[in-house]
């Protein structure tokens, strides 16, 4: 086995995108931490009624540029409603963040929708707000309640040359709910979520590709025939030989799956939702430590949360096809995808070896593949701080 250190930012930063985002985090680090400093969200006093027995939530996310994959699949088929997807990856990026500090409810949502009008016209704007209607209220079926309320399309061709999808959700919640991450501690078993398959609440299966690191997903798979018939779809400032440089059009199989390539890029983002619900109604908020949303930072977004901790990830879930196709196609270090991809696995649940049980019987009844991925540690580093080890399912040590 061979022990990588994960230093270096590779493609995934040659397209202008930080899997880190070390730059904002040096900023937002010193800033007022919230009432409760290491919770997954930043959480508030009150200050929407005043009262000191709630605290106040807001997160803002979108589906990136998730967006352009659905532009393409339009441009070539006519199908606007492949935004219907988009509309759900916007929300449920917020939304899922929110279930991480024990929001269950009581959710009002903002959405924004930033396009350039003269490609992008009525029929998709239509397509993404009544699917951003469509999916909230599927959630509130789910017992999940929440409202849009009201958001803004902006005609900003300077700015875009196709569209953005992003949304804002807010809440109030008991302090006395929250769900603090910052309790993550060694001596806890890591179980976590699979991002693909199909589960109890979807009619389709899905890839696992979720909402983060489609900007060199669409890069690696996609075929050079898409940067010369859509250039509006790329940052000319990006090296040409990152831009569109894999073998693949959207049309082609996926190796491995039953979904093409594009029906892998553009499956629609997991929500969550229904497994937390049910994980808070039938285990004391207590013993749950931490929730941790693999999205920005994927597989090493853990190692913000809690107090000397050596994470460790052992026994991963089998890599889905469309993870291991960006890898053959580009070449990209295994520490790279696992900074960057969620690899199959994009929720973690942090709870005592007694509970795991519990918490895998709530998967299992939504057909949502579990697995206790790993644990925890105390940290090896001489200041304490935290790190992650992960082995890949072709059983690389990497070090981060």
């Amino acid at each position: 086995m061979n022990s990588t250190q994960s230093s270096d930012n590779g493609r995934y930063a040659a397209r202008g995108v930080s899997s880190s985002k070390n730059e904002v985090h040096a900023v937002v680090d010193r800033l007022d931490p919230g009432l409760f400093p290491g919770a997954f969200c930043k959480i508030t006093e009150d200050f929407l009624t005043g009262n000191p027995a709630l605290c106040n939530v807001s997160h803002s996310d979108g589906s990136g540029t998730k967006s352009l994959l659905a532009y393409l699949h339009w441009r070539e088929t006519g199908d606007a409603s492949v935004f219907r997807g988009i509309a759900q990856d916007s929300v449920v990026m917020n939304i899922d963040d929110l279930l991480c500090v024990g929001v269950t409810g009581g959710v009002v949502l903002s959405s924004t929708i930033n396009r350039n009008a003269r490609n992008i016209p009525g029929e998709v704007l239509a397509q993404l707000i009544q699917g951003t209607e469509d999916f909230l209220e599927m959630l509130r079926g789910f017992g999940f309640s929440v409202r849009s309320c009201g958001g803004e399309t902006a005609d900003v061709g300077d700015l875009t040359a196709t569209c953005t999808v992003d949304s804002c959700a807010t809440a109030a919640l008991p302090r006395s709910r929250v769900v603090d991450a910052s309790r993550i501690r060694p001596g806890l078993a890591i179980v976590a979520l699979a991002s693909f398959g199909k589960c109890a609440y979807e009619t389709e299966e899905n890839s696992g590709i979720a909402s983060n690191g489609l900007t060199s997903a669409r890069h690696e798979l996609l075929c050079g025939y898409y940067a010369e018939k859509y250039p509006e779809t790329f940052d000319g400032n990006t090296p040409r030989e990152l831009v569109y440089c894999g073998p693949h059009k959207m049309s082609d199989p996926l190796e491995g799956s039953a979904l093409t390539v594009g029906q892998a890029l553009l499956s629609p983002t997991r929500t969550y939702a229904p497994f937390v619900l049910r994980l808070l109604e039938n285990l004391p908020r207590e013993r749950v430590f931490g929730l941790i949303h693999c999205s920005g930072g994927a597989l090493t977004k853990c190692v913000r949360f809690g107090k000397n901790v050596h994470f460790i990830k052992d026994d991963l879930f089998p890599v889905p096809p469309v993870f291991r196709e960006i890898r053959r196609a580009s070449g990209t270090s295994d520490a790279e995808m696992h900074r960057v991809y969620n690899m199959g696995q994009r929720l973690e649940i942090y709870v005592e070896e007694s509970d795991v049980p519990a918490v895998r019987q709530i998967a299992d009844s939504l057909a949502l593949e579990s697995r206790v991925i790993g644990r925890t540690e105390p940290s090896r580093k001489p200041d304490g701080s935290n790190h992650v080890s992960i082995r890949t399912a072709e059983g690389e040590e990497i070090a981060y």
